[in-house]
């Protein structure tokens, strides 16, 4: 009997392909779940695979690697996708394939399976993760093959064949969530006109129900890398999770985005990502103080660029590697504090200290101490402005 990994998330997809792998493929199935902070329960997650008819599943916590290798140079590279989406599903993707890749290496399994939907971005990012790594593995995706054209006609399925789902038909939002951040799709966010309902919703507080005090957050970093929140010595992924929890609660890091998909197509997408949103507005302040112009205003375009490679699921390409390098080059200097306002939905920096700063108060300063030459000035704007001068009968 052939034996098959799939990518096991234990939501209502990969639950049901477990079973649509047996009967259509005849294949045994072996489930590999990245927990990577998605699931609370991994008793359940196993009881679950089992009951669809797994023979074996791998259960690997993953956090240290996703917050190190993944999320840490996503940070540096401050990637947004189109501006707004920290790409917390993005960035697992390619986590999630090289280990898929491994796990099927040890089990001496030729075939290899994931439950990412026909027209998402995610068997794309899978798929190329997999073939970058081992292109003669085959690939099968249940749900580009299987007979279910609905959500409904799948949780039907599940309940046919005594699948333990958590979904309903009463409840058919479409979740991926780990530390770094959630996002949230199908049902009545599909239509863009309507406002997302609060039930939809994960980790975050509406902001009008936030407290009505702001707080305060100071994030200190070593080398790029968070170590301390508000003072205390704290490892990542200890405070990622609790500035999930500090900035959720002040309703920080929502975003309902129309998205351009990788397959062509549009897509009303709700995110959540309170940690990440508070960090990457850390450690972008902390660099505008170290920096000097001409490397920050090219990094916004590097920014740009690396955020859609993560998107696109390029993480394992010879340009995400140098722009990688790139961006890492100095963040030994990237060495401060930075104290932020959580106020009702915003993230408002109202404080910054770095020993690398180039920012200069007596410089800047318009009061006594300014030691800034303004002499100099008229100099400078004549030689700077001297190509764009115009002419008259040819005399300056």
């Amino acid at each position: 009997m052939n034996k098959i990994v799939l990518a096991y998330s234990g939501g209502l997809d990969t639950s049901c392909a477990v079973k649509w792998l047996i009967d259509k493929y005849g294949y045994e199935v072996i489930c590999f779940c990245a927990f990577i902070g998605e699931v609370s329960d991994k008793k359940i997650l196993a009881r679950r695979a089992k009951a669809a008819g797994a023979s074996k599943i791998y259960i690997e916590d993953l956090k240290e690697e996703f917050a190190r290798d993944f999320i840490i140079p996503a940070l540096w590279a401050h990637a947004r996708y189109e501006g707004k989406y920290l790409m917390a599903t993005s960035l697992g993707r390619p986590l999630i394939a090289k280990h898929l890749v491994d796990v099927a290496h040890k089990e001496k399994a030729k075939y290899v399976a994931h439950g990412c939907t026909g027209k998402g971005n995610d068997q794309v990012r899978i798929e190329v993760g997999i073939r970058s790594l081992d292109a003669s593995l085959k690939i099968i995706a249940p749900l580009r093959e299987w007979e279910f054209a609905t959500r409904e006609e799948e949780i039907e399925y599940a309940h046919k064949h005594n699948i333990p789902i958590s979904v309903t038909q009463k409840n058919v939002y479409s979740l991926d969530k780990n530390i770094w951040g959630i996002a949230i799709e199908a049902g009545i966010l599909e239509d863009p006109w309507v406002e997302p309902p609060e039930d939809a919703y994960v980790m975050t507080r509406p902001p009008s129900e936030a407290p009505a005090r702001p707080t305060h957050v100071t994030i200190d970093f070593e080398k790029g890398v968070p170590v301390r929140l508000n003072g205390k010595k704290m490892a990542l992924v200890p405070m990622i999770e609790k500035l999930n929890e500090i900035a959720g609660e002040y309703g920080v890091g929502r975003v309902d985005q129309i998205e351009n998909r990788v397959v062509g197509i549009k897509s009303r997408e709700i995110y959540e990502a309170p940690a990440g949103t508070v960090l990457m507005a850390a450690h972008e302040e902390l660099e505008s103080m170290i920096f000097d112009r001409e490397y920050l205003h090219y990094k916004r375009l590097i920014s740009e660029r690396y955020a859609e490679l993560v998107y696109y699921g390029l993480w394992f390409t010879t340009l995400k590697e140098a722009l990688d390098a790139f961006i890492a080059r100095h963040q030994d200097r990237v060495t401060g504090a930075i104290r932020l306002k959580l106020d009702k939905g915003h993230v408002i920096p109202s404080g910054r200290k770095s020993p690398n700063a180039l920012y200069s108060e007596s410089l800047a300063t318009y009061s006594t101490g300014d030691t800034f030459d303004r002499t100099k000035a008229e100099g400078f704007i004549k030689l700077w402005g001297l190509p764009y001068e115009k002419t008259v009968g040819g005399k300056v």
